[in-house]
């Protein structure tokens, strides 16, 4: 039987074009039911308050680092969005006194102009480089922060960018958001065209994509302008540049950060219980992590929510 059309972009493939049983499945999970689905391999967390759940994500960084040496340095990839950790990690570096001189980060993302080719400027109002560093790195001590060449922020040409993933750093965990179209960075479903017309592509083969270019579905260009624009979508490039599965991969824990900012309660719901049952299908790229061997979903308890009708 043909995969259904997707109920909001017909021209993309998505998680609207899954089986309305497994959505409706997915749909009925109480929070409980989440923090039931932790398995070998896959651990649902739950935090009680905002302070407790974004001081977690920090401290992910800070144990990261503590493990980089000279000889055996260590990273982390993190997203923007969520950015509230951002601040806490530069305090708890400083307050701690802690060297970061061998310790490396990469940024997830970035936007991509297409009039020039490139990553947009570190001006662009919606700039994650320029995020990452007003919001943490430009916040840490200049004798305890990593030197320059240890930042990692993808460009247009990626070959760099790529190439520090292959330099003998160990990336120990990759902290993301998930957005309402069920990506970790911009990992998007694909465009329903060409040799994916009738389906998407398999996850054997959407596993293989490294960091690249890629358009963007019209939920993520809907969403980015509502968290960080305004709403102004206009604003918004249609198009970035995202680690890719590849590197993902490479990371020796993927940590998801669900604090009920981004992806709603029916998103929240829907890629754990794919990641906890092995379901696995790029219409829904967070499902890709089921076949990753070390993956944590945290979740703040008051921003599931629930999927139900509610008049506004």
């Amino acid at each position: 039987m043909p995969r259904k059309q997707s109920h909001i972009a017909p021209d993309w493939w998505d998680y609207t074009t899954l089986d309305d049983s497994l959505i409706n499945d997915a749909a009925r999970l109480s929070a409980r039911d989440l923090q039931q689905l932790s398995r070998p391999g896959f651990k649902v967390v739950m935090y009680d308050t905002l302070e407790d759940f974004y001081l977690a994500e920090a401290l992910e960084y800070i144990h990261a680092w503590r493990q980089s040496t000279a000889d055996n340095p260590v990273g982390i990839c993190g997203p923007i969005g969520p950015t509230e950790q951002l601040p806490l990690v530069a305090r708890l570096v400083n307050e701690l006194g802690i060297s970061l001189k061998t310790a490396h980060f990469w940024g997830m993302d970035e936007w991509y102009d297409v009039t020039t080719k490139k990553e947009v400027p570190i001006t662009h109002p919606l700039s994650f480089e320029k995020a990452d560093r007003e919001l943490c790195f430009k916040r840490i001590d200049r004798k305890l922060v990593m030197p320059d060449s240890n930042l990692h922020f993808p460009l247009g040409d990626v070959r760099e960018y790529v190439k520090s993933w292959k330099a003998g750093v160990r990336c120990a965990v990759m902290q993301g958001g998930q957005g309402d179209i069920k990506h970790w960075a911009f990992n998007d479903p694909v465009k329903r065209t060409g040799k994916y017309k009738s389906a998407p592509p398999s996850p054997e083969e959407y596993r293989k994509l490294g960091t690249r270019v890629v358009e963007l579905h019209p939920v993520t260009l809907a969403q980015n302008a509502r968290t960080s624009g305004g709403g102004n979508v206009t604003m918004v490039p249609k198009m970035a540049i995202t680690v890719g599965p590849k590197e993902t991969w490479m990371a020796d824990k993927v940590s998801i950060w669900h604090a009920g900012a981004h992806d709603n309660p029916l998103g929240q719901r829907l890629t754990a219980f794919m990641i906890s049952k092995g379901i696995a299908d790029s219409a829904v790229p967070m499902s890709l992590l089921a076949d990753h061997p070390n993956v944590q979903f945290n979740y703040y308890r008051g921003g599931i929510g629930s999927v139900a009708v509610e008049m506004h």
